[in-house]
């Protein structure tokens, strides 16, 4: 958990794979939300170069995009799991 927090801390990419409808019903402050099925199709909007932090509901979800982020080429990517962990306040 903390690894995830210091992550963030140091501006890590926060993307959140849930559908926009659960998005809209609370998500983490900056993340950028990109479904789980329409990632493929929009890698161009995931960052190159920086540690990415992928969350859904559960961490089921984002532990599949983290799989397929990984095959396309992203080196830094770690499941957050719940979004609600991104929520929590960054270590000091």
């Amino acid at each position: 958990m903390d690894d995830i927090l210091a992550l963030k801390a140091a501006g890590a990419q926060m993307i959140d794979v849930r559908t926009p409808a659960e998005f809209a019903r609370g998500h983490a402050a900056g993340s950028l939300n990109i479904p789980l099925d329409e990632l493929p199709a929009r890698l161009g909007e995931v960052a190159t170069g920086h540690a990415i932090l992928v969350c859904c509901a559960s961490g089921a979800r984002s532990g599949v995009a983290k799989q397929f982020l990984e095959q396309a080429g992203y080196p830094q990517v770690h499941n957050a799991g719940p979004w609600t962990r991104l929520n929590e306040e960054t270590p000091a």
